[in-house]
């Protein structure tokens, strides 16, 4: 969370992060405001150095611009809504920053 708290939920394998985290009505002020479309950076999550690089895709060149503008950003920064969750991610640790920038707005 924002405030540094830590939340724990179940997920299934092929679900996306932004995803989970609105179904199980997580309360992060300002997350996914795009809905998973790409247009903003509230999403941003940042993963532990180890994680990160296990990850099965690399980010796309939509998912950087949109990375460039999230507020906060670090080596191992991803968008939720580009990351869909694999068994091997079971037990998966994340951070959000604690600020939030939108591209459709000023940052927070």
């Amino acid at each position: 969370m924002r405030d540094g708290s830590k939340v724990s939920t179940k997920a299934n394998v092929g679900d996306n992060i932004l995803d989970i985290i609105v179904d199980n009505d997580i309360d992060i002020d300002g997350y996914g405001a795009c809905e998973g479309t790409l247009a903003c950076s509230t999403c941003h999550l940042v993963f532990k150095k180890d994680d990160y690089n296990k990850l099965p895709e690399k980010p796309s060149d939509e998912e950087l611009d949109m990375l460039d503008l999230a507020y906060g950003l670090t080596d191992t920064s991803r968008l939720g809504c580009q990351i869909i969750l694999t068994k091997d991610m079971d037990g998966l640790e994340v951070a959000v920053p604690t600020g939030v920038a939108d591209a459709r707005g000023s940052a927070e």
